[in-house]
């Protein structure tokens, strides 16, 4: 485990989302002196875009000792590479590393962003004091990731905690086909004409978004509620599988849509009791992260100086 009290310097995390760069830096006391988000666009370019981020922030802070980067993806160990990816399959032809190391002058390590956000957790947040939980992610996609007795727990190839992929029916539908955040604006896109009492019928289809989703939720939209639980739902069918066959003692579920907080946490909750083995559930705690949307910037930047 990493000794957040030991290191000299400061530590930045910077984790690549689709539409921004979030970016933490650890102080020398080993806690979160900055945050910040910063525009990305997806669509072009993205390592230049990120290292001009990391110059930026290297122009702010002083006494930076190491980089660390959470990305979306599996990443490679050995290398240090990341061997795939679903939003940025590009990043498995260029060898960010090296890239970043040669233009920053620092250490730096690379992680999958949900392990990074499970560190985080782990170390300054929600799953302080734990020796073994497991971290959900619901955002873009959905990703999990293991802490067993104070370490990233990464299974025989690395590539542990694939939740996302989790199938939920008979059928064979995967987590993630219907708990991401656009798998979400899709099933209410498809549906928000049939309920006129919705404020959300209100709305051009373009205008669907998540954080429109949540707004309505919270005026007590009746239709908003339901999509957010039956998500819920889908995310607890879920998680029973992992208490029934881990026996951890804490989950903790981070990511965007937790945004919505207990209207999809208390869903979750009586989803997984209702199919977890009763001895299994009362010994596990389901609670929502304590970093927020900077959980994987904030691991990262844990992590980065594990890599000197």
């Amino acid at each position: 485990m990493s000794d957040i009290s030991s290191n000299a310097k400061i530590r930045v995390g910077i984790e690549v989302c689709t539409s921004a760069l979030r970016a933490v830096s650890i102080g020398v006391d080993g806690k979160p002196a900055m945050q910040t988000t910063v525009p990305f666009d997806s669509s072009g370019e993205t390592l230049s875009q990120l290292i001009a981020s990391i110059d930026g922030l290297l122009a702010e802070l002083s006494e930076v000792g190491s980089i660390g980067i959470a990305l979306p993806g599996l990443v490679d160990r050995g290398s240090g590479r990341v061997a795939f990816s679903a939003h940025f399959p590009e990043h498995s032809s260029v060898d960010l590393l090296k890239e970043i190391k040669a233009k920053s002058g620092l250490p730096v390590s690379i992680e999958n962003d949900a392990n990074a956000a499970a560190y985080g957790e782990f170390i300054l947040g929600a799953g302080r004091g734990s020796e073994n939980f497991f971290y959900a992610t619901l955002g873009e996609g959905v990703g999990g990731a293991f802490v067993f007795g104070g370490e990233i727990w990464r299974g025989a190839g690395g590539f542990a905690g694939e939740f996302g992929y989790i199938t939920i029916n008979s059928e064979g539908m995967r987590l993630e086909e219907v708990a991401s955040k656009e798998n979400i604006i899709q099933r209410t896109r498809s549906r928000f004409h049939q309920d006129s009492t919705s404020s959300l019928s209100k709305l051009d289809e373009e205008a669907i978004t998540l954080e429109a989703i949540i707004a309505a939720a919270r005026e007590d939209d009746d239709f908003a509620q339901m999509m957010l639980e039956r998500t819920g739902v889908y995310v607890g069918t879920a998680i029973a599988s992992v208490i029934n066959l881990l026996n951890v003692e804490k989950i903790v579920v981070g990511g965007e849509i937790m945004e919505a907080k207990q209207l999809v946490l208390d869903a979750i909750i009586e989803r997984a009791q209702e199919l977890s083995f009763a001895p299994s559930f009362e010994a596990v705690s389901i609670v929502e992260g304590e970093l927020g949307l900077y959980a994987a910037a904030a691991g990262a930047a844990l992590l980065s100086d594990q890599s000197r």
